[in-house]
């Protein structure tokens, strides 16, 4: 059966119940656990030259998981469903894409058919949310992406 202790943390000193250390090691930590703090950091520096490891580099593998993604800044308009006001809508599809009055009506039926369609691509999101407003305006539902 192993031999166990608690061990101090190294950020203050108080001892955490979750860490317990083998026998075989008890008289290393013991010795570590009286040495001064300004001692025990200059052991650390010694470590971390001697072996090539870093005691920061746990602490850093954590910062880079919870990094924050990056912010999207391009995105596409999905006209998902019609409404009851499908001029309006094909009126609106014909001023955001500039596609004549056919093709914009082709794209406008295909979504009246359940089809979703896209109606503009690679837009700032400021742009995107004036022509989700001007769809909503006409009774379409949109989607940005």
């Amino acid at each position: 059966m192993v031999d166990e202790q608690k061990v101090a943390t190294a950020d203050g000193g108080v001892p955490q119940d979750a860490v317990k250390v083998p026998a075989k090691f008890e008289k290393l930590v013991g010795e570590i656990e009286k040495m001064p703090i300004i001692e025990l950091a200059e052991l650390v520096k010694v470590m971390e030259a001697k072996f090539g490891v870093s005691a920061a580099a746990p602490v850093a593998a954590a910062a880079v998981a919870a990094a924050p993604v990056e912010e999207k800044t391009s995105f596409s308009i999905e006209l998902k469903e019609v409404g009851a006001q499908k001029i309006e809508v094909i009126k609106v599809v014909r001023d955001i894409t500039a596609k004549g009055l056919k093709e914009s009506k082709d794209l406008v039926d295909a979504a009246a058919a359940g089809t979703a369609q896209m109606v503009k691509e690679g837009i700032k999101k400021e742009e995107a949310d004036e022509i989700v407003k001007k769809f909503v305006a006409a009774g379409a539902k949109v989607e940005i992406k």
